[in-house]
């Protein structure tokens, strides 16, 4: 049996795509030349097997082909479709915009017509204005001409140029306008003033009920407590010398008397007192009490008094909220604690003022740090006026100024008392607060604050003697304690200082009854044994 390989592929379908179905076939036709020519050497069932299988594998080859073609089909089907659908959806955005297209051009179409009678409108409205314009440009030469025809008929029957009629109008109006002016201002200013002055009561008031100090009350004795009478003998020492110590180093009388179980100091200067009370209260306590020992606390309880009341000085800064004071202000600020003002604790006082000055300013919009710094410092003064010259005022300023405050602050400590000026607003205020703080009821007492100006004046006087070291008002200022320098004087001149200055005070002051003047001089030498 004769079979070609290129006879078989002629059978084949010339328009398969699949090149697998193809290549199956050969396989096949390769398989079944095989199994013939095997056949063919094996026999005659060879080739009748051979033929069978060759049919077998020409119907599977026909199977093939027509599977392949059927898939073909199938898919070329499935490509028309999807061509199918995308034609139709791209015709569909194609309707889309077309319709959109013709939708903005009617836009278009509405909006150039619209333009058009606005145009119309606008070419219609500019006829009129010019129209207008020109009416009112000829009615306008009429006024004129009308104008000047007035005028020239008023210059000729009145006789007054153009110039001296409108002089004259203004010397018119000028007077009935000072009139009407002048009662204007007049209502005005009665109306301010009365608001002014409603207003002033009102931040007085709020700041005076904001801020209530207790009322201050001195004294020029202290009391101390001793445990026993057989205390009082150990003070007053053999013949008095403990006691004469004591009186001598503190500046202050020491009163003994019959009243049990206390001993009091006596001095105008608080200070001096409060230093002599302590002192003596250690005495007591320590028991030792003689004239080496009694220097010794005194000097010691001095040095004590000088932090105390640097210590005062700082708590008063910090309780009206102030920084940056230097180091003598401060200790200047700790001493107004033992001065007096009619009886009124300076230092209180101080701190009432700035109070109030800081509570005026915040109602009137000035600056409230600075109303305080002014109102705590405007009496520093006080703290030195015994020890230089002037009053407590010039005094201040000048201690400020070298200390490096700003001029609110300086001006505030030198014109508080003096007339005052509106340049200076915080002079105002510290003013009015220390009114306030001064007269309220029962924070002054005058003749206290005389008492004390008398001791002061007493050892002022006494201290311009040549000789004199120290000079001590005791005993309620009927007697002076002098004590001159050893050196400089002898008994002679010890003698004559005492009655210059008797005869002094009875030409420089004033005082009822009669004032005793007792001048020590004492010589004293110190040797160690070693």
């Amino acid at each position: 049996m004769n079979i070609s390989f290129s006879s078989l592929l002629a059978q084949t379908p010339s328009n398969s795509g699949d090149n697998g179905v193809l290549y199956a076939l050969a396989g096949l036709i390769f398989g079944a030349v095989a199994v013939a020519i095997i056949q063919k050497f094996l026999g005659q069932d060879a080739k009748t097997q051979s033929k069978r299988l060759l049919e077998q594998a020409q119907l599977e080859a026909d199977n093939l082909v027509k599977k392949s073609e059927l898939e073909q089909k199938e898919k070329l089907l499935t490509l028309q479709n999807q061509f199918e659908v995308d034609l139709k959806k791209q015709r569909e955005e194609i309707r889309d915009r077309e319709s959109q297209i013709a939708s903005r051009e009617q836009t278009v179409r509405q909006a150039s017509d619209d333009l058009k009678k606005q145009e119309k409108f606008v070419e219609s409205n500019q006829r009129k204005v010019a129209e207008k314009l020109e009416d009112i440009s000829k009615k306008s030469d009429q006024y004129s001409k009308l104008i000047t025809q007035v005028q020239a008929d008023l210059q000729r029957v009145t006789g007054l140029s153009k110039d001296e009629a409108k002089r004259q109008l203004m010397e018119l109006l000028e007077k009935e306008l000072q009139g009407e002016l002048g009662s204007v201002l007049l209502k005005h200013e009665k109306k301010v003033a009365e608001s002014a002055q409603q207003k002033a009561q009102d931040i007085l008031l709020t700041a005076m009920q904001r801020y209530a100090s207790a009322q201050t009350s001195e004294s020029t004795t202290s009391s101390i407590d001793i445990p026993n009478d057989e205390m009082k003998g150990r003070i007053i020492g053999r013949e008095g010398r403990n006691i004469r110590a004591f009186e001598k180093a503190s500046g202050c009388d020491l009163i003994i008397d019959d009243t049990p179980g206390v001993v009091i100091v006596s001095g105008f200067d608080p200070v001096r007192r409060e230093v002599a009370r302590q002192a003596m209260a250690k005495l007591v306590a320590d028991g030792r009490i003689h004239p080496t020992r009694i220097e010794e606390v005194i000097a010691t309880t001095e040095k004590e008094m000088d932090a105390f009341i640097l210590r005062k000085g700082e708590e008063a800064a910090q309780e009206v909220n102030l920084q940056g004071l230097g180091d003598r202000v401060i200790e200047m600020l700790g001493r107004l604690h033992f001065r007096t003002s009619y009886s009124q604790n300076v230092l209180r006082h101080s701190i009432e003022v700035a109070f109030l000055s800081g509570m005026m300013a915040e109602m009137v919009g000035l600056n409230a740090n600075t109303a305080r710094r002014c109102g705590l410092l405007h009496d520093i003064g006080k703290a030195a006026d015994h020890e230089l010259e002037g009053g407590h005022p010039k005094i201040g300023a000048d201690l400020l100024k070298r200390s490096g405050e700003n001029e609110h602050v300086v001006h505030a400590a030198l014109g508080h008392h003096d007339q005052l000026t509106t340049e200076f607003p915080y002079t105002l205020l510290v003013a009015t607060a220390d009114a306030c703080s001064a007269s309220r009821p029962g924070a002054r007492r005058e003749s206290l604050e005389r008492y004390v100006k008398r001791m002061e004046e007493l050892e002022t006087i006494a201290k311009g003697f040549h000789g004199v070291e120290q000079a001590f008002a005791i005993q309620a200022g009927r007697e002076l304690r002098v004590i001159v320098s050893s050196k400089e004087t002898d008994d002679a001149t010890a003698a004559k200082i005492c009655r210059d200055i008797a005869k002094a005070f009875e030409e420089q002051l004033t005082y009822p009854g009669e004032i005793k003047v007792t001048v020590v001089r004492e010589s004293r030498f110190v040797e160690t044994a070693r």
